[in-house]
Order: C-alpha cells, then sequence, then structure tokens
C-alpha cells in the first residue's frame, strides 16, 4: 500500500525525514537521513529552468535569450515551475502569433506530425 506523504510528526510537530527508499522494480534499498524538498518534485528540465533564471536574476528577457525560447514561452516555463512548487496555476498561455507562424513553417517543412502542430497550438508543450 502506498501512503502520501506525512510531512510533521504526529507527536510533536517536527518535520518528518525520510529514513529509507525503495525501488520497487528490483528491491534495491537505500538508508540514510534524507529530508525532502519542494525542489525534489522537480523535473530535470525545469531545474535547469531555474538554474538560468537565477542566473539571469530574475529577467526573463535574458532568460528567453539564453534558452533560444521566446519571452511567452519563458513566461510560460516559469509558471509551470512555480506551478510545480506550488506557488500558483500555470495556465497555458495562447501562442503569439510567431509561435503559431512557426508551428505552421515547422508543419509545411514535415518537421511535425499534424497531431503535432495541433497540440503545440492548443498550448501543450
Amino acid at each position: 500500500m502506498i501512503r502520501s506523504r506525512i510531512e510533521k510528526c504526529p507527536a510533536c510537530g517536527s518535520r518528518l525525514e525520510i529514513r529509507e527508499y525503495g525501488c520497487p522494480t528490483c528491491g534495491t534499498t537505500i538508508r540514510g537521513r534524507f529530508l525532502p524538498t519542494e525542489f525534489d518534485a522537480l523535473s530535470e528540465e525545469q531545474l535547469a529552468f531555474l538554474r538560468v533564471f537565477l542566473r539571469a536574476r530574475g529577467n526573463l528577457s535574458t532568460v528567453a535569450r539564453e534558452l533560444g525560447v521566446s519571452h511567452p514561452t519563458a513566461r510560460a516555463k516559469l509558471d509551470t515551475l512555480l506551478a510545480a512548487l506550488g506557488y500558483e496555476e500555470a495556465p497555458a498561455p495562447p501562442p503569439t502569433p510567431d509561435e503559431i507562424q512557426e508551428v505552421l513553417d515547422r508543419l509545411e517543412r514535415g518537421e511535425l506530425t499534424a497531431e503535432e502542430a495541433e497540440r503545440l497550438l492548443r498550448g501543450e508543450r
């Protein structure tokens, strides 16, 4: 039975620590003292974005330039990161006219299937 994580001690209210990790596939067990953080739930892509965001001191124009994406795409990545950390919802922003044209150009060149283009145009990245 898998249980949701308990974060505080029911007796004293202190933050609990993880003492054991186990692999359900091969049975490997790792024991130690592990304190979970909200960052543990982030994907590698989200962690990479966070590193760029911090280096850019929160300047989304710099982040967009460094990642080679549009400003709205950088903003969407930030919204997704904030949602993963539990700070706010991450509504998918509608694609900009430039993003729509880029998807259509890629579709015309055969770089995308019709399904992939439709997904991108719906804001599913």
